[in-house]
């Protein structure tokens, strides 16, 4: 690297390390401590389209393992059979009053859960009301969605206390964030297809239409929810959110190979490459 490239580093470092740290103290909270290592497997279900062939071909393997799932998963009804320990919810839109597209029926849904669960939610939401209304055996805990980067030895001590994480452009750096704070020593993906550009496209209009299909079908409200949500973006600025999240798994990865912990992708096709390949089979 020259002496030019190495002083811009330097400077690009510092600055952003001085950014992180204002973030932190202006919008993060103090959580309760980080579990301790259970040496055991999490499975996080995310929900693109290569869950529906996880679960059917795999169910008796994702039945082993506790379970996270994610967003709008309780509309399905592999969730009420699956029964995950854990649900994360990160997108401001559900914690919004009068939400669009299926959110009414998110929180319905998931108030139906009969089990023990986890719900984790940004400390930021935390006086929705619809978390009130949710049933007992649902304990609801938080965590910060501020983002930071910079000095290493600064990023893994944000990252540990969870008063920060790796930037949150999909709701799966949250889930894996969590689940190394939850004290588990393997973390598996499910569903984390992220093949977005294969179905991105423009109209003879300079239209972006996208189309993100899950697990389970999207009905009308919610195809028009989101296509609502992309009507005035361009196509640089989904590349570039693209890029965010790429990113961010790296410096996932990073952070969860000084904990000593080992995350595994078991998503067949999928985009993701910062984490091993395994299969759900081979998990036994």
């Amino acid at each position: 690297m020259k002496t030019a490239d190495k002083i811009k580093n330097i400077f690009q470092t510092t600055g952003d390390s001085l950014a992180s740290i204002f973030k932190v103290a202006l919008m993060s909270r103090r959580l309760s401590p980080s579990a301790s290592r259970k040496d055991s497997t999490l499975i996080i279900m995310g929900n693109g389209p290569s869950l529906r062939e996880a679960i059917d071909s795999h169910g008796d393997v994702l039945e082993k393992y506790d379970l996270l799932s994610v967003n709008f998963a309780p509309l399905s009804a592999d969730f009420f059979s699956l029964r995950p320990e854990m649900h994360l919810l990160a997108d401001g839109v559900f914690f919004q009053p009068d939400a669009p597209g299926n959110v009414a029926e998110m929180w319905s849904a998931l108030s139906k859960a009969d089990w023990r669960m986890s719900l984790y939610v940004p400390v930021k939401y935390r006086s929705c009301l619809a978390l009130k209304t949710l049933p007992s055996n649902i304990k609801v805990r938080y965590f910060n969605l501020t983002p930071a980067s910079g000095w290493g030895w600064l990023v893994r001590r944000l990252f540990r206390s969870g008063l920060a994480m790796p930037r949150p452009r999909n709701v799966l750096v949250p889930s894996l964030m969590t689940a190394i704070r939850e004290g588990y020593s393997r973390i598996v993906l499910t569903g984390a297809d992220h093949s977005w550009s294969k179905s991105l496209w423009v109209t003879d209009n300079n239209r972006v239409v996208t189309v993100q299909p899950h697990f389970y079908e999207d009905n009308e409200k919610e195809r028009d929810r989101v296509e609502s949500l992309y009507k005035d973006i361009r196509i640089h600025q989904i590349y570039e959110s693209f890029s965010i999240a790429f990113r961010s798994y790296f410096a996932v990865k990073d952070f969860a190979d000084s904990e000593g912990v080992e995350i595994l992708n078991a998503t067949p096709g999928s985009f993701i490459d910062a984490f091993p390949r395994t299969r759900l089979e081979l998990l036994g």
